[in-house]
């Protein structure tokens, strides 16, 4: 695989170049790129560069607009509630975010309901946000059909990610984002386009048999949950938490809608957010420190999110693959 070195600067200016070039206004290209360059940075592949030619494809449709203004909405002291107006969900919870945060703090306990937004960007973003500003926070949302529950060969269920962050006050806060499938799409695909095998237990082909190929999973085929069945039963929770909870689709019926031009799907997104300083009272964040002190002592052992962290204190350029850069010029 032959690879390029950009620089962070360099990817954020490429994606946003390529944004702007295709139906973006300066505010949403500032935001997506922004991203993809702190996916590129934190080593999250998967969601950033390459996910830039999707988010193009449902400019190009019309599918996403990338000059709307999401709408909040405050439904009570403790319910805040995005319409996305198919915009790029990290600018719909970029809008929504500083009234999350407020109302939690207030409260205790808040909740951002996010409708009729695309999301196709990692999950961290938004909850470290949260942890950063001392809040525990949970967010999760569907995708179109592509994992099947246990037991069954069709798709059902999108890949459906959750995200969970804890605050770590003069830390890092801890931090995961994963999909309740046995691998993200993303990655999937990545592995498909890099020639590398997936593990067994990944997904299954188009005929329902066992394969390592990514390409017979990520054509046709379909992805499995993770841990059987309880996977399955948290890729049902997300279903409804991100759909029927917040008055949006689920994966099925996002399908149905799609325009199937490569481009994220509309849809919608759970966050909660709580204040352990209004729920457990002074000493919270030393008696988890505890805990993770606890974890960390034993060999093997890393937080999660330390990773991606470690990788963020490099700031020299990161090397990409040329062949995505040089489609990603070409659609500018």
């Amino acid at each position: 695989m032959s690879t390029v070195s950009l620089t962070l600067n360099e990817i954020f200016n490429l994606a946003k170049k390529t944004l702007l070039a295709n139906g973006c206004d300066e505010e949403t290209a500032i935001i997506l790129a922004e991203l993809i360059m702190k996916a590129e940075r934190d080593g999250s592949l998967s969601h950033g560069l390459f996910r830039l030619p999707a988010y193009v494809s449902g400019l190009k449709s019309g599918k996403i607009n990338g000059k709307g203004k999401p709408e909040v909405k405050k439904i009570s002291p403790s319910v805040v509630k995005v319409l996305g107006n198919n915009c790029l969900a990290p600018v719909v919870i970029n809008k929504g975010i500083p009234e999350l945060i407020k109302a939690a703090k207030e409260n205790g306990v808040a909740v951002l309901a996010i409708n009729n937004s695309h999301h196709m960007a990692a999950m961290w973003p938004e909850t470290e946000a949260l942890a950063e500003e001392g809040l525990v926070a949970f967010a999760c949302t569907s995708y179109k059909p592509a994992v099947a529950p246990a037991g069954a060969i069709k798709p059902l269920f999108g890949t459906n990610p959750i995200s969970f962050a804890w605050p770590r006050p003069g830390n890092t806060p801890v931090v995961f984002d994963m999909a309740t499938a046995s691998m993200a799409m993303g990655e999937v695909q990545v592995a498909k386009r890099e020639g590398h095998k997936v593990p067994l237990g990944t997904g299954l082909t188009k005929e329902g048999k066992e394969t390592t190929d990514p390409g017979e999973i990520a054509d046709g085929g379909v992805l499995l949950p993770f841990g059987g069945y309880k996977g399955s039963g948290i890729a049902m929770m997300v279903e409804l938490l991100a759909g029927a909870l917040v008055g949006d689709n689920f994966s099925f019926e996002t399908a149905a809608k799609d325009n199937n031009d490569g481009g994220p799907p509309s849809g919608g997104e759970f966050i909660l957010a709580i204040s352990p300083e209004k729920i457990s009272g002074l000493g919270w964040d030393k008696h988890a420190d505890e805990f993770f002190n606890k974890m960390k002592s034993m060999e093997g052992v890393r937080l999660p999110g330390e990773r991606r962290h470690k990788n963020r204190l490099d700031k020299g350029p990161r090397k990409i693959n040329e062949e995505l850069v040089n489609k990603i010029k070409s659609l500018s």
